[in-house]
């Protein structure tokens, strides 16, 4: 192991040249790179960001798409000093900043910045500080000890490129540090280290080699999402695809699963109406009321007809009366389903 390469200081630096930096170096010069938040979308298990996506951004064949929680994403950085604060509250550790911009001594491909660096005050041992923050429903995340695994690979690849043995988090999600914070931390450990990094060399490889990689093991809803902002909307008067026989046996899968949702959904459509056939007799013994009760030997019937209230824009007024601010707040969406029909031939 040796100590990291110091490419430039990021302090006051523009996001646009931060950008830069992480993307090719301060001097531009190198091809292609792998940040910390690149770990866990290369290896598939991103929330957010699938490997064929990652891909093409880094080929510079589709732009970053604009992300629909920038606010959130901008409150997790105003929140970064106040983990680091309570961290160090809550543990004694000695954390400082540190911004400089990073390059592994053995992989040039691994740029590294690190949200903060702290010092361990048992023993003076030096290690990596990642602060993140979440909601309530993600806090069980972190519970006893866990480490969300995207997470823990991108403080594993910051510990290689910094070349240190121990790191750590500072995740919150409330405002009583007593309660809403979670400090887990892990030790290097050079076997999955060099998983990791077996994993990032072949990454680079697909890039310099053109060899993009496929959507397997990647959760479907995800894979479908990126796709979607991948290769955008479909146009007309492009040729048929023709599938090879080796797409026959999903294709009538899906088909055929197709066709049970839509047997579902009738039989659902018949349910309704037999349930509103009966509740007409219901109805008139109800009236104005809210409440019934049916009690029997061996239960009790509870009958609801309670009134709610929606409130939605009456779009036919909005365009009538002002036609104007009725297209201003016209929002498109745009949506692609596969279909699959059988046709005897």
């Amino acid at each position: 192991m040796a100590a990291p390469n110091i490419l430039c200081n990021t302090a006051g630096m523009s996001n646009d040249r931060w950008l830069e930096c992480r993307m090719h170096g301060p001097l531009g010069d190198i091809p292609y790179t792998v940040g910390g938040s690149d770990v866990a979308a290369i290896f598939g298990v991103s929330p957010w960001t699938t490997p064929l996506e990652l891909w093409m951004i880094k080929k510079g064949r589709m732009k970053p798409t604009v992300k629909s929680n920038a606010k959130q994403l901008e409150m997790g950085h105003l929140l970064e000093p106040i983990a680091a604060h309570f961290y160090a509250e809550k543990t004694g550790n000695i954390v400082t900043e540190d911004t400089n911009l990073y390059q592994h001594a053995d992989h040039p491909y691994a740029l590294a910045n690190f949200d903060r660096r702290f010092t361990r005050a048992s023993d003076g041992e030096p290690g990596i500080l990642e602060c993140k923050s979440c909601t309530y429903h993600k806090a069980a995340d972190w519970a006893d000890g866990a480490i969300p695994l995207y997470y823990e690979l991108q403080l594993r690849f910051y510990l290689a490129v910094a070349d240190v043995n121990i790191g750590a988090f500072s995740a919150i999600w409330g405002n009583n540090p007593d309660n809403d914070l979670a400090t887990p931390d892990i030790v290097r450990d050079t076997a999955k280290e060099d998983m990791i990094f077996e994993r990032l060399d072949e990454w680079i490889w697909s890039l310099e080699n053109d060899k993009p990689p496929t959507m397997a093991d990647v959760a479907p809803k995800l894979a479908l999402e990126s796709l979607a902002r991948i290769y955008g909307s479909s146009r007309t008067g492009l040729p048929t695809i023709e599938f090879s026989s080796k797409y026959e046996g999903p294709l009538r899968r899906i088909a055929l699963l197709q066709g049970k949702i839509a047997e579902c959904n009738s039989e659902i459509k018949t349910y309704e109406k037999e349930i509103a056939a009966h509740s007409v007799r219901i109805a008139e013994v109800m009236k104005e009321h809210e409440h019934g009760v049916l009690e029997t030997t061996s239960d009790k019937l509870l009958i609801d007809f309670v009134t709610k209230t929606t409130r939605r824009p009456d779009s036919k007024a909005l365009k009538e009366k002002y036609p104007s601010v009725y297209t201003d707040v016209l929002k498109a969406s745009e949506s692609r389903k596969l279909k699959v029909s059988v046709q005897p031939v």
